[in-house]
């Protein structure tokens, strides 16, 4: 069993909406220190989401969003008498949100032609709903997963 973890970095709640998973996406979004930078992103985003989707409150279809796109299980490689086996596991719940918020502003970076906050606004709300990248790549890791279900008594 896992070990637990003493001394966790708990990132600081963000100055406008007062919310940690915010503060902790802001900075998923910053590069190279920037994290000014970054909270212009994220706020522009969330304006954008509250003109786009036209809702009250953009904190919903954020919650949403990260709901759709945190993965249940994945694979990791486990080295069994000289063969590796993909061993699917289950995602814990901090690494779920991790894997959520990084995977929707990796597939925001790599869409071209617009600001980034209108990308990850567009991420969101294709999140919300259930399509997108950031979708498909929870998708595809549950496909492998169920692919190699016949290693998991290899799990440790």
């Amino acid at each position: 069993m896992r070990r637990k973890v003493k001394n966790r970095n708990i990132p600081k709640a963000d100055p406008r909406y007062e919310s940690a998973k915010i503060g902790k996406f802001i900075n998923y979004c910053m590069e190279s220190g920037k994290k000014n930078t970054a909270r212009e992103i994220v706020y522009g985003m969330f304006d954008l989401l509250k003109e786009k989707a036209k809702v009250e409150n953009p904190m919903e279809l954020f919650e949403a969003a990260l709901k759709n796109t945190a993965p249940n299980m994945e694979v990791r490689s486990r080295r069994v008498g000289g063969a590796n086996y993909q061993v699917p596991r289950e995602v814990r719940p901090e690494r779920r949100q991790a894997l959520s918020m990084k995977w929707i502003v990796e597939a925001a970076r790599n869409k071209k032609g617009k600001p980034m906050h209108e990308k990850l606004a567009d991420e969101v709300i294709a999140a919300s709903k259930n399509e997108g990248e950031a979708v498909k790549k929870r998708e595809t890791m549950h496909k492998m997963a169920e692919a190699n279900k016949a290693f998991a008594h290899f799990a440790w």
